[in-house]
Parts: C-alpha cells; sequence; structure tokens
C-alpha cells in the first residue's frame, strides 16, 4: 500500500457576478477580474509550471517577509 504524501485537493467553485439593472459591461467585467483575482488560480498555475526546490520556495518566502517587515517599519516610525 502507498501513501501519498502532503496531496492537496482543490475543488473549483464557479465565480458568478449579478449584472444589475443599467450597469455597463466594463463595471460587471472589473468586478469578475477582481474576484478572480482573488482566487489565486493564475498564481497557483504559474507556479506549478517550474519545479521549485524547497530550500528556494523558502528562501524566497524569507526575503518577502523581510521585505514586508521593512515596510511596516518604515511606514510605522
Amino acid at each position: 500500500m502507498f501513501a501519498i504524501p502532503n496531496e492537496r485537493r482543490y475543488f473549483s467553485v464557479m465565480i458568478i457576478i449579478n449584472i444589475k439593472d443599467g450597469e455597463s459591461l466594463d463595471k460587471a467585467l472589473k468586478r469578475f477580474k477582481k474576484k478572480f483575482e482573488k482566487t489565486g488560480v493564475l498564481r497557483e498555475l504559474r507556479s506549478r509550471q517550474a519545479y521549485e526546490k524547497k530550500s528556494v520556495a523558502r528562501r524566497t518566502e524569507i526575503k518577502h517577509a523581510v521585505y514586508i517587515q521593512n515596510m511596516n517599519q518604515d511606514t510605522t516610525i
């Protein structure tokens, strides 16, 4: 018997945009794009296109955390 470690299961959720009376298509499209961006589908797709070693992923995550920490220190002073 084989076990697959850290298997991720993703459930697809349909994005529904209700268009109000008199609302332009551009506004509805903009709302759709915002909702789609929040789901993170494109980000996930791009990250899966090429394998990234755990050490490299950890390093980039630490660099990002340091960057965010420096940004927060600059704004609080």
